[in-house]
């Protein structure tokens, strides 16, 4: 695993609000990928927002809305970390090395719907990590990722 950070997915309640705020903010909305989803290039990575229910869902943490903030609740953050690799093949190199690390696998290494290869991690501490091979963004020889225009 490379020392980098591809992407940072927030949880959102209100997908169109949330861009807003962040248009205002004065990002610029990756006009490619629009469909349920929200990139913002941020210099050599990406900020994505995600409707909350649909991160949940890819997670496999579908019930944290129902018992969040409740005692026993799921404690989903609704932010997950991405480590986007250059090869298909890394996404499961990845996931066995954190787990051999102490990690948890959450989401084992699979088609995702976009295309692309995706699985999830939970380090020590609990915190979520994307895992994906997305061919349609590219990883250059320092590790920064490009969204396509």
């Amino acid at each position: 695993m490379e020392p980098r950070i591809s992407i940072i997915t927030l949880g959102v309640d209100d997908l169109e609000r949330a861009v807003r705020f962040y248009e205002a903010m004065g990002l610029e909305r990756n006009e490619r990928f629009t469909e349920g989803v929200a990139f913002f290039q941020m210099g050599g990575m990406a900020l994505a927002l995600w409707p909350r229910d649909e991160l949940a869902a890819d997670v496999g943490r579908e019930n944290y809305r129902a018992s969040h903030g409740q005692a026993g609740g799921d404690d989903f953050s609704g932010v997950a970390l991405a480590y986007n690799t250059r090869e298909e093949w890394e996404v499961s190199d990845t996931l066995e090395r954190a787990e051999k690390a102490g990690g948890r696998i959450v989401k084992p290494a699979q088609r995702a719907f976009w295309g692309g290869v995706q699985g999830y991690f939970e380090d020590t501490e609990g915190n979520l990590w994307e895992v994906a091979h997305n061919p349609d963004f590219p990883i250059d020889a320092e590790g920064n990722i490009t969204l396509p225009e």
